[in-house]
């Protein structure tokens, strides 16, 4: 489960930690005063009092969907990265760094690109045209099945094969990876744009029909628009089949054990056994079906729709998948729905930031060892690896204070937090690429191998040993991530920085932002979900049954807090789907709060630039979500995104008490709430 400081989740682009030692204490407030809007007061609008006057100043580039602090952050950094990458490339020899350097190169390459069309693409077109039965039907999805999506970690449920692999430890055995298969197929971001009524999701229907259209047309098939409709309507029926974005979220309705024989029996009409032979899963004996209706629905639209709606279907998906790797029309005209249409962004980015994407994107932990030997000392990853110790002190110490928890609960608790495995600025061991062929000059057939590479990789893993050690983010990824069923914590080199971390803040400062988000990661496993797991990551309920109930009502009040908070009046933030990130916010910013404290000794803190200690860990805190969106973006983002928008995120502070009292917040105030309901959930 993953920090996500943007309102959208987080890409794998980099940004520029300093080589300085680290420090948890300066002399420097780290609240940056020029931002706030003082026509605001602090308990009627928190975060616009913390951020106002930056946001005022700081309109959203033409080529972005949201901006804030982190996002300047990260454009910088992507300028020197793509230093270290035509490095690479200009270097010649062998190794990652040659491959890092061919596949940007290739990417870049946008007159070999044009020249080729969509040639690079006649393999898959001619497979797709090939379908002669059901059978073969079976074949070609099982043969697209990737391993794209990841459930707990990262939490992104999209992928726009029918299906998508995770390999995971099993909730009842945390030994050995297994197979987790979650539903996709497609196009749009979530099942909600298919089947919900208001005025917004009509208009996304009408616009991704056109654009099925468009792409059809610029591959050159013909009556693009009937076959568009059919196509649309193909969607829809796997989208009424599919869980919702809450359902997903759900762990409990996740546990689905199946055997081979369970998907004949259940999801009928689909050749399950030519499916798993062209995905090279023939021999596992059981997987965990995370979205069974959608499995079932899959069926049925496999027997019922006919090889020619299919077979449109396909080649649509696979043009559109490849878009960004085809010639200027097919980019221009996937960013014209998925941007503009979908996000609201006006432009385009610049080739060289979409090559730093991809490039991270493919090959992350090569680009993120360049990136560590030169930015990131290992004096650093000690310092900020004690300051992870400190907080899961404060953090047990706050496991002690609850006087509602069961003392064999408390000691579970405990156990979770003792056996976390962090990891800080990188892994222990770098990702072995010598199996992945780049090719210069070949950008499509670079991209499809990787996504073959990744697959191929995944399924190596299952049935083997697991690995408490894996990372799953790159040292140059903005975010940090729990990771429940591996007790394990990955904080990537790039989220230590300033605006977030700086050695010559005041600890006040660096606890506010780098101390809660630490705070947020090791409360991830004792949120909705992570609550659900084990000290060993299974699934397995370790609760009394009256501490459960004393949880379960704090996030109950927690969702519905949140669910007061509406950016349109057609759409408000939906409490149960942000909940696993609420209960996080809540409990870490608590436990990043008593770790300052803490700090300081005993001794009063210092009053910097007339701003208590306080009032400085919350504005920092306020400030760490200096993040906004189009409007566009944001509907999108509270349809999919188990995040609340960063604005709101920055209101947690309300459950705090220590807020009400740095801020002079009194009743009758907006944000006011009464003492009886703040949400204290650790």
């Amino acid at each position: 489960m993953s920090f996500t400081r943007s309102l959208l989740a987080c890409a794998a682009v980099c940004a520029l930690l300093s080589a300085a030692p680290l420090a948890l204490a300066g002399d420097r407030s780290g609240v940056d005063q020029t931002s706030f809007d003082k026509t605001v007061a602090p308990g009627a609008d928190f975060w616009t009092y913390a951020n106002g006057e930056w946001v005022k100043a700081h309109p959203i580039p033409a080529d972005r969907n949201s901006y804030g602090k982190s996002a300047v952050m990260v454009e910088e950094a992507a300028k020197r990265t793509v230093d270290l990458i035509q490095t690479a490339a200009k270097a010649g020899g062998a190794g990652d760094g040659q491959k890092v350097g061919d596949y940007y190169a290739s990417y870049m390459d946008e007159a070999g690109i044009e020249a080729k069309g969509i040639a690079p693409l006649k393999a898959g077109l001619a497979r797709i045209a090939a379908i002669k039965d059901k059978r073969a039907l079976a074949g070609v999805l099982g043969g697209n099945l990737r391993a794209d999506v990841d459930a707990l970690n990262s939490t992104d449920f999209y992928t726009d094969n029918v299906l998508g692999l995770w390999a995971s430890p099993a909730f009842d055995d945390t030994t050995k990876y297994a197979p987790f298969l979650l539903q996709g197929g497609l196009g749009m971001p979530d099942r909600q744009y298919y089947v919900g009524d208001s005025a917004s999701m009509q208009e996304a229907r009408t616009k991704y029909q056109a654009h099925i259209a468009r792409i059809l047309t610029l591959g050159g098939f013909a009556d693009a628009e009937a076959k568009a409709a059919r196509i649309m309507a193909l969607e829809t029926r796997l989208a009424q089949a599919s869980g919702s974005r809450a359902d997903s979220a759900d762990v409990q309705k996740a546990n689905n054990s199946w055997t081979p024989a369970d998907f004949v029996a259940k999801a009928p009409g689909l050749d399950w056994k030519a499916f798993f032979a062209a995905a090279g899963l023939s021999d596992q004996p059981r997987f965990i079906v995370w979205h069974p209706t959608m499995v079932t629905g899959l069926g049925q639209v496999a027997a019922d729709e006919s090889l020619d709606t299919w077979k449109d279907y396909l080649t649509f998906h696979l043009l559109d998948h490849y878009s960004n790797l085809l010639p200027k029309a097919f980019v221009d005209e996937r960013f014209a729905f998925y941007g503009t249409a979908l996000q609201g962004t006006p432009q385009l980015a610049a080739r060289w930031k979409r090559g730093v994407n991809s490039t991270n994107a493919v090959l992350g932990d090569a680009v993120g060892k360049l990136y560590v030997d030169k930015y990131f000392t290992a004096q650093s990853k000690a310092e900020v690896a004690a300051m992870v110790d400190t907080m899961k002190v404060a953090f047990e110490k706050r496991i002690d204070s609850l006087d509602w928890m069961a003392p064999e609960t408390k000691a579970e608790a405990h156990r979770k937090v003792d056996v976390l495995k962090v990891g800080v600025g990188y892994p222990d061991k770098w990702r072995d690429y010598s199996g992945l062929k780049v090719v210069r000059g070949d950008a499509l057939g670079n991209f499809q191998r990787s996504e073959v590479f990744d697959y191929q990789t995944t399924l190596a893993k299952l049935g083997k040993a697991v690995d408490r050690g894996e990372w799953v983010m790159t040292p140059q990824t903005v975010n940090a991530v729990n990771l429940p069923m591996l007790n394990g914590l990955n904080f990537p080199a790039a989220i230590l920085q300033a605006p977030n971390f700086d050695a010559s803040y005041d600890a006040a400062a660096n606890y506010g932002a780098t101390g809660a988000t630490i705070g947020h990661e090791i409360s991830h496993s004792f949120d909705d979900q992570g609550a659900q797991f084990d000290s060993q990551g299974r699934l397995r309920n370790w609760w009394t049954p009256s501490d459960f109930e004393h949880f379960q009502k704090a996030g109950t009040a927690l969702a519905l807090q949140f669910d007061g908070y509406k950016p349109f009046p057609d759409l408000a933030v939906n409490g149960k789907q942000t909940l696993s990130e609420n209960i996080a916010d809540v409990a870490g910013l608590a436990a990043a709060l008593d770790a300052y404290h803490a700090s300081l000794g005993g001794k009063p803190a210092p009053v910097i630039d007339g701003l208590t200690g306080d009032q400085r860990f919350f504005l920092a805190y306020a400030q760490s979500w200096l993040s906004y969106a189009r409007p566009a973006a944001l509907r999108q983002a509270l349809v999919t995104d188990g995040h609340a928008p960063a604005q709101y995120r920055a209101l947690t502070v309300r459950n705090l008490d220590a807020w009400y009292a740095a801020f002079q917040i009194k009743p009758g105030d907006p944000l006011y709430l009464a003492p009886e309901q703040r949400v204290k959930v650790w």
